[in-house]
């Protein structure tokens, strides 16, 4: 079975991310004819002598325009190795939402940095924003190197100046790549103007970096989606809980725990679609059946005895606040929490982040958009919670306007 590693791109403005993505899907043979002719026809009307790449995923007209990205774009690509999934997010401070979004589900953040200017107030803050929502692998592209005449100096330079920055992080395995995404050098290639660099190529660091154990498979939780009961003459008593599973490993015949009611019960079977199975593991979907008939439905979390869960009305969150409205303490807002909805409010914001500096700023009263700030949200009823760090799943939150059912903000529980 194909792996499917999902990356975000993120770097200054002009860094050359839509490029990059261009020369990832055009010289792994990922785009269709028609697409490519109408880039080839777009980059002859504005008067290119090369075929401008970036075409390919800027697809706002107003993106095309201006030459940027605004929006979260998602692109789909396949090599015989692997499948990808691309969130390309905008450089700009006033859409720091957009990169919480498209980076919350990856496994892997390209950041780019020009070879001509090095690092950027946005290389912090994408790595700050990349540390904080724990993605596990970074890969840097020092990108524009036919302009600094492909020169190991400067490369080495950047290298090191980002390793003396992100050692203050939260990021584990970072890889450093020397690209340019305009010639096609080290993206799917090899370059042949520099020889000095020995590593890996951008595209087989993305087919063979190790994400098996990005999945947290020690500390089992299975938020319930649905309540299974067919009721058809064949299955006439079957109760199955569907869903899809947020880590660990369930077995037929383990021990389990329900919450937030705490009634015990064993694992009867497992499905997976029509087929029963011994074991299933995150990030399975799943039908699962237990020996006694207790009362689960939706919102429930399924865990084992030894290892749960806690359980609290007060939750510590990082909170990136999304909505053009700023909101003001002792808000009231729904809560979504893995599969369960309750009510909360906003009890305190104990400080806000300056993304720029990474300074803490204290005696904060609203938080407008964009901003980054760890505050204690208190629910109606209990919530059953992992740190983030723990578990990317049942540690975030969304939060949601009462009146207007948007979602106005995303949380990493603390």
């Amino acid at each position: 079975m194909n792996q499917l590693l999902r990356f975000t791109t993120a770097g200054s403005v002009d860094d050359g991310k839509s490029t990059l993505i261009g020369r990832l899907l055009y010289d792994s043979k990922s785009i269709f004819e028609d697409q490519l002719e109408a880039v080839e026809a777009s980059s002859a009307k504005k008067g290119f002598d090369y075929v401008d790449l970036s075409l390919l995923t800027d697809g706002l007209k107003s993106e095309r325009e201006q030459g940027i990205t605004i929006d979260v774009a998602y692109r789909y690509f396949a090599t015989p190795k692997r499948k990808f999934i691309i969130a390309d997010t905008p450089g700009h401070i006033q859409y720091t939402r957009n990169m919480v979004t498209g980076a919350s589900t990856a496994n892997l953040a390209l950041i780019l940095i020009d070879a001509r200017k090095g690092l950027v107030e946005q290389t912090y803050r994408h790595s700050f924003i990349a540390s904080l929502l724990k993605i596990p692998h970074v890969i840097v592209c020092v990108n524009k190197m036919d302009l600094v005449d492909y020169q190991e100096e400067v490369f080495e330079k950047i290298v090191n100046d980002y390793k003396a920055f992100s050692s203050k992080l939260e990021i584990h395995d970072i890889q450093f790549v020397p690209i340019s995404a305009l010639a096609g050098d080290n993206v799917v290639n090899r370059s042949e103007n520099m020889d000095w660099y020995q590593g890996a190529t951008l595209l087989h660091m993305l087919e063979t970096v190790h994400i098996e154990s990005d999945y947290n498979h020690i500390d089992s939780r299975f938020p319930v989606q649905y309540v299974v009961r067919p009721q058809t003459q064949s299955h006439q008593d079957f109760r199955g809980y569907a869903g899809r599973i947020a880590g660990g490993i369930f077995r037929a015949g383990d021990e389990i725990l329900v919450l937030p009611s705490g009634f015990t019960s064993k694992i009867k079977s497992i499905h997976v679609g029509a087929e029963e199975v011994d074991q299933a593991f995150a990030p399975m979907s799943v039908t699962m059946t237990l020996e006694d008939e207790i009362d689960i439905s939706r919102g429930d979390i399924i865990a084992k005895p030894n290892n749960h869960p806690q359980s609290e009305q007060d939750v510590d969150v990082m909170l990136c606040w999304m909505n053009q409205r700023a909101v003001n303490l002792n808000t009231k807002l729904f809560v979504r929490h893995t599969t369960k909805e309750v009510k909360g409010v906003l009890k305190e914001i104990q400080y806000k982040l300056d993304i720029n500096s990474l300074q803490r700023l204290e005696n904060v009263e609203q938080l407008a958009m964009n901003d980054i700030a760890r505050v204690k949200i208190r629910t109606a009823q209990p919530l059953s919670f992992d740190s983030y760090r723990k578990n990317r799943i049942t540690g975030s939150i969304i939060l949601v306007d009462e009146g207007t059912n948007e979602t106005v903000a995303a949380g990493m529980i603390v």
